[in-house]
């Protein structure tokens, strides 16, 4: 077996885990990042990404992009607002003059590759392709045992562990006693990428007799488009036609909207849950990102959530270690959950406005038309959404 240390060991490595080794590398803090996938599997899943302004500032000021090659910036769509469409009619909320603010188009993958060629850049130890990830001892002096992409045995051992493993992680399971808060979704989506130009400028978020869709974009020749459907739906058994009807019937009204429609190249069906685990820390590990809490993707929040995460786990492990204090490593917990629970509340808000339910009434159907009727009419509800959306000042 081959035996080596490190500061934190990072366990996995999505742009939750690279961020993290990013901004401790930046404090001067050694690290290990772990991953059973490999560069390419995670470079070509398909995962959008609207990225808050705090999220951009992050990318852009902390040294992942060389100076004056920003990707983020020359390569993402800066978008001012969204439109919310109910009732055959698009209403735009403008984050610009309601928050001076503005969020980035730009998927998650993108974010993954730069923080990649930035720790590649960087001289980062990155283990990708790994298998058999288990961490021992975290309440004394952690290990993390694993089989080498070429087959060999290893060990790291770590003054601390971040698991940022994902929606599936086992890092989680290590906490104990734990509590897991969840709610599910009696629904999904349909997501398809399809080759056309734009159909809007911006996100397009509906609410229509048939359910909730959203209108979203990824370069100027491939789309990306949702509609509310059944988690158990099976997207093999849709035809092109049969998701071009389905989108411009819910899309349709007396404006006259209509989507550029396209040949569809991927297709699939995208349950989700709103869920969070408490403790994020157990003895030496921290857990960030989806290994701690997920979020319907309806208040884009899920990227953005573990990029917070991070930057506060990365601030505080600096102290921690520096101090040698273990018991500072408790902020973490205080900060990243304040910011999580104002995040669920949003995500929940906007899912449950915007989409119908079969258990759903005519006075139900009555009162989420009053409610999107009242936030746009109101300047206040306006910029609550925009101030949600574009995400809250980080602290």
């Amino acid at each position: 077996m081959t035996r080596t240390s490190t500061q934190v060991a990072v366990v996995g490595g999505g742009p939750a885990g690279l961020m993290a080794s990013h901004l401790l590398h930046r404090a001067g803090i050694e690290t290990v990042v772990l991953d059973h996938r490999e560069v390419r599997e995670i470079e070509t899943t398909h995962r959008a990404g609207i990225l808050e302004r705090d999220s951009v500032r992050l990318l852009t000021e902390t040294g992942v992009y060389s100076p004056g090659a920003e990707r983020v910036l020359t390569h993402g769509d800066r978008h001012g607002g969204i439109d919310l469409r109910f009732g055959g009619r698009s209403h735009r909320v403008d984050f610009e003059r309601l928050v001076g603010a503005s969020v980035w188009l730009y998927p998650q993958t993108e974010v993954f590759s730069d923080l990649h060629r930035a720790r590649t850049r960087d001289g980062g130890d990155l283990r990708y392709g790994v298998r058999d990830v288990q961490v021992h001892d975290v309440l004394g002096t952690p290990r993390v045992t694993f089989t080498g992409a070429d087959g060999s045995p290893h060990e790291v051992t770590a003054e601390l562990v971040v698991g940022a493993d994902g929606s599936r992680s086992a890092c989680r399971d290590l906490v104990e006693p734990r509590t897991r808060s969840s709610r599910e979704y009696p629904f999904a989506w349909f997501g398809i990428l399809c080759e056309a130009p734009k159909s809007a400028p911006e996100l397009v978020y509906t609410r229509s007799d048939r359910g909730f869709a959203l209108i979203s974009q990824r370069t100027e020749s491939v789309q990306r488009m949702y509609f509310q459907c059944d988690p158990g739906e099976d997207p093999g058994a849709w035809s092109d036609a049969r998701i071009w009807d389905e989108l411009q019937t819910r899309l349709a009204g007396e404006d006259g909207f209509s989507l550029v429609e396209g040949p569809v190249i991927d297709r699939s069906v995208l349950p989700f849950r709103s869920f969070v685990q408490t403790p994020v820390r157990h003895g030496n590990l921290l857990l960030a990102g989806d290994a701690a809490h997920t979020v319907p993707p309806t208040g884009a929040k899920g990227l953005n959530l573990a990029l917070a995460d991070v930057r506060v786990l990365a601030e505080v492990v600096e102290r921690a270690l520096g101090k040698k204090d273990p018991d500072l490593l408790d902020e973490y917990a205080d900060r990243a959950l304040a910011r999580v629970w104002k995040a669920q509340h949003f995500s929940y808000w906007m899912t449950t406005m915007l989409h119908r339910s079969a258990s759903d009434t005519d006075f139900d159907e009555a009162r989420q038309l009053g409610e999107l009727n009242s936030l746009v009419s109101s300047e206040a509800g306006s910029t609550y959404l925009a101030e949600g959306y574009t995400g809250w000042p980080a602290r």
